[in-house]
């Protein structure tokens, strides 16, 4: 199946789940993100992709879906309620081609050079140490391989701590200080894009090859 017919598919998909995500804002989100996400890594069939912080799994779902049965989605979240969360959601689903894997606070735990891409939807501004996690993103990642980073602004100024991110009128990240924060872990920067509603961002970021 060639990647237009397979992304077409995809978008199917997503509507579909959009429905189980809550208000209609909120599906018109997710299914922008997901359309953007895919996009924006060129997914296809075959690929692994591991979605961080995966939450109720309507992400990890899509994607799955979208890599084909010839492909892998690793999901990762913390604690033990939010991965029996994501097992309904692929259980639910019937997909065969998902590992649901508990992640620590700094670190991923999937297996080195693992995945094709790696994608971060309203993720990143709850990591408290950016730099041991993005160390281990980086080190998830093949070499070439693309991280996505979807997320918002905060209201207020932002917080000069990473741990105060998500709490408040502080809760929230700027685009600048992904960038910065990625490129310090060693990642290219490949596209900067705002979104459709004020705050909102898209970074890519690559690992460069060998």
């Amino acid at each position: 199946m060639n990647q237009l017919r397979r992304l077409a598919l995809l978008m199917v998909g997503l509507a579909r789940m959009a429905a189980f995500v809550g208000p209609a804002n909120a599906q018109d989100d997710f299914a922008s993100d997901a359309a953007r996400l895919v996009t924006a890594l060129k997914l296809d069939a075959g690929q692994t992709v591991a979605d961080i912080g995966a939450g109720g799994g309507q992400l990890t779902v899509a994607l799955a879906r979208g890599v084909g049965p010839s492909g892998r989605v690793y999901a990762t979240e913390l604690g033990e309620d939010r991965l029996r969360a994501i097992r309904r959601a692929t259980d639910s689903a019937k997909l065969k081609n998902v590992s649901v894997i508990e992640a620590h606070a700094t670190r991923t735990n999937l297996p080195e050079r693992c995945c094709d891409a790696l994608v971060l939807r309203r993720v990143y501004h709850h990591f408290g140490s950016p730099r041991l996690m993005n160390a281990s993103l980086r080190q998830s990642l093949k070499p070439g391989g693309l991280l996505a980073v979807i997320d918002f602004a905060p209201d207020s100024a932002e917080s000069a701590d990473p741990a105060e991110r998500d709490t408040g009128d502080q809760h929230g990240v700027t685009s600048a200080t992904v960038v910065r924060e990625l490129s310090q872990a060693g990642f290219e920067v490949v596209t900067v894009e705002k979104g459709a509603r004020a705050g909102r961002f898209m970074v890519v970021v690559r690992r460069p090859p060998d």
